[in-house]
């Protein structure tokens, strides 16, 4: 891959980035419930897939290592949010859980300590305490999971690009551990969120990763993802 080209998908991945991010604070924003926020709007007619490439099925490799895509949570990366101090499993806390409390920690000035989520998968409401165990009971989600990006062409990236896809806000979504274990790498063609009024912004938010990473969906996702984003308003 030339250095152009890298130069290119760097830049449409942080605007993306951006824009996707925004959406969903945006959406939170308007909510005291994620499941009530309001889903985007697709064009009447409009192939949401536009501009994808879709292939027959995914190939599982036998070389996918997580540390492939760097330490689990940096604050070293350009993305948006990134070099502010707090990790960005700190920053996707803070991003998504309401009533939330804080407190110093090695990885962050201002972490949260407690709060609550309103979990976009499952429709329920989870109380977050931070700590190794309790702690797990919300867990922040790889919308495009990272074992699949791998299948699909990530493995092809500098390490660089693969950090940066780790560590995107646009990508991460704190929700329900147990779902978060549910779903481990599947991708929608396998598995979709238990709540199905989340579909439409679910499919949204997946497509828009794929497409600002140019990475192809396997044919039964491509499926998963029209069907569920029939279920968007028309706009």
């Amino acid at each position: 891959m030339t250095r152009r080209k890298m130069t290119l998908l760097l830049c449409l991945a942080a605007v993306l980035a951006v824009v996707v991010a925004a959406q969903v604070i945006y959406n939170r924003n308007r909510s005291s419930s994620a499941v009530d926020t309001y889903p985007p709007s697709v064009a009447a007619g409009s192939d949401v897939l536009a501009g994808i490439t879709v292939v027959p099925k995914r190939i599982r490799g036998r070389d996918y290592q997580r540390g492939m895509f760097g330490e689990s949570w940096t604050d070293d990366t350009d993305a948006p949010g990134g070099r502010n101090g707090c990790d960005t499993r700190n920053d996707i806390l803070n991003r998504d859980l309401i009533d939330k409390t804080y407190k110093m920690t090695s990885r962050c000035p201002n972490a949260v300590a407690t709060g609550v989520l309103r979990d976009p998968y499952t429709s329920t409401t989870v109380d977050f305490t931070r700590g190794d165990t309790i702690g797990q009971s919300v867990q922040i989600d790889h919308i495009v999971p990272l074992a699949y990006a791998w299948d699909m062409g990530a493995r092809d990236w500098t390490p660089q690009l693969r950090a940066r896809f780790a560590n995107d806000p646009a990508n991460l979504l704190a929700v329900q551990g147990q779902a978060n274990q549910d779903k481990g790498d599947l991708p929608p063609g396998s598995w979709m969120p238990p709540n199905q009024a989340f579909w439409c912004q679910y499919s949204i938010q997946f497509i828009e990763v794929l497409r600002g990473y140019h990475l192809p969906v396997d044919q039964r996702s491509a499926r998963a993802l029209r069907d569920a984003a029939a279920t968007c308003p028309i706009g």
